[in-house]
């Protein structure tokens, strides 16, 4: 099926027409390059350039600069994704509401990434990282508003689980690229800098989007918009159970991943601890897609969203609980199939959770762009927290168990929804 058979409703209606199999590899296409470009300077561009430029031989040193890099440009987020939401909402432009923000966002990203691996300061770093990262918010923000334009309720946890699987997909194929190919700092930037815009040029060019018309535009002032931002949870509470929930559940995540390089190196004494982590990296990977795709159809057919939620939460608490009281990497490994399991199910289900929990249609980008805070700001500041916490708290047990915790109360904070099964 064309692509151009796609049911374009009016900006504000619910979609009822099915998106065919092109639609969703385009869209999958495009959330591989922004997973790319985002995740392998997280991963190891990021943390290498600034290890090289702090020259300390303290692993802590090194990852409290990191923490307080991705915590500057956490700030960034905080703004980018709600305001980039609000305003696409309001565009007016003949190309749709979202697909200048996509075209936009991917210019900004991919701009900062070849600026960030030209630094040659701390500061230069922080600067281009926050650049980069708010080009990534816009750009997601804008991919992630089109599942509530366009995709029907029935279809979303199918479609969302083309999130989460380009994800694990592109963590280890923006690894494997940059490794295998011996590619520096700055070409491993550049590199992946080309192809956010390349893999997003197919979504950009044959998904259509629907015009809003100037009459139709919501007043927007400073003052609504600031207004805007705010959602009661007294109000909503829907809402602000599931915002609640992917915070604790990401935050619990964010706490069980940022410092595993550390914990092989320093936890476990590994001696090839850069060789194990790419073989935890590859378990964990393979289980996400595996688990996103096949939990996102069974919800799905199933029409059910918060026992899946609920679940995969419970499942990454119990990798953590692993890690930290059986300190061994053969049981590493089966944690990180596990967390595989619970991460892959939570990303692709809690997506669709999201979607029918907004409270107004015409404010679905600015929404959902409040919900995306809750996977990009524990990923910016787990780094530094977990430095916190294992060197001056309680070690590599107390971050994990700390990571479990915050999993289990991410469970817990689904069951009140009401208005989604």
């Amino acid at each position: 099926m064309s692509v151009e058979t796609v049911q374009v409703v009016s900006p504000f209606d619910e979609p009822k027409k099915l998106v065919p199999g092109a639609w969703i590899a385009f869209f999958a296409t495009a959330w591989l390059g922004v997973w790319m470009a985002q995740l392998t300077p997280i991963q190891l561009l990021l943390p290498t350039q600034i290890e090289a430029k702090l020259h300390s031989t303290d692993w802590v040193d090194n990852v409290v600069a990191f923490g307080i890099v991705s915590g500057i440009a956490g700030v960034f987020a905080l703004i980018a994704f709600p305001l980039t939401g609000a305003l696409s909402d309001r565009t007016t432009s003949r190309f749709g509401r979202r697909r200048p923000w996509i075209a936009a966002g991917a210019v900004i990203f991919a701009a900062g990434l070849l600026l960030l691996g030209a630094q040659t300061t701390i500061v230069g770093i922080g600067v281009f990282w926050s650049v980069s990262l708010t080009g990534f918010c816009v750009l997601s923000a804008a991919l992630t508003a089109v599942i509530s334009d366009q995709v029907p309720v029935e279809q979303r946890g199918t479609v969302s689980s083309w999130i989460s699987a380009p994800q694990a997909i592109g963590t280890i194929l923006g690894l494997m690229l940059v490794v295998l190919l011996g590619l520096s700092v700055f070409v491993g930037y550049a590199l992946v800098a080309v192809l956010v815009i390349v893999l997003a040029v197919p979504f950009l060019v044959w998904v259509p989007d629907a015009r809003l018309d100037p009459s139709a535009r919501p007043p927007l002032t400073f003052r609504s918009m600031v207004a805007g931002f705010w959602i009661s949870p007294a109000r909503y509470p829907d809402f602000g159970w599931t915002l609640l929930s992917r915070i604790l559940a990401n935050f619990g995540n964010a706490f069980g991943t940022a410092l595993l390089l550390q914990f092989l190196q320093y936890g476990l004494k590994r001696q090839d601890a850069t060789g194990d982590l790419l073989l935890l990296s590859l378990v964990y990977l393979v289980f996400v897609v595996i688990a996103s795709i096949v939990a996102g159809r069974l919800s799905d057919r199933l029409g059910r969203r918060k026992a899946f939620v609920f679940v995969s939460s419970g499942l990454q608490a119990v990798a953590a609980l692993l890690l930290a009281f059986v300190p061994e990497f053969s049981v590493a490994m089966v944690a990180a199939g596990i967390l595989g399991i619970g991460y892959g199910c939570f990303l692709s289900i809690d997506q669709a959770l999201a979607t029918q929990v907004l409270p107004d249609a015409h404010t679905r980008g600015k929404d959902l762009g409040i919900m995306n805070i809750a996977t990009a700001v524990p990923q910016a500041f787990a780094p530094l927290i977990g430095a916190f916490v294992v060197a001056a708290l309680a070690g590599f047990q107390g971050l994990f168990v700390l990571s479990a915790a915050a999993a289990l109360l991410g469970a817990l904070a689904v069951l009140p929804i009401r208005s989604v099964r």
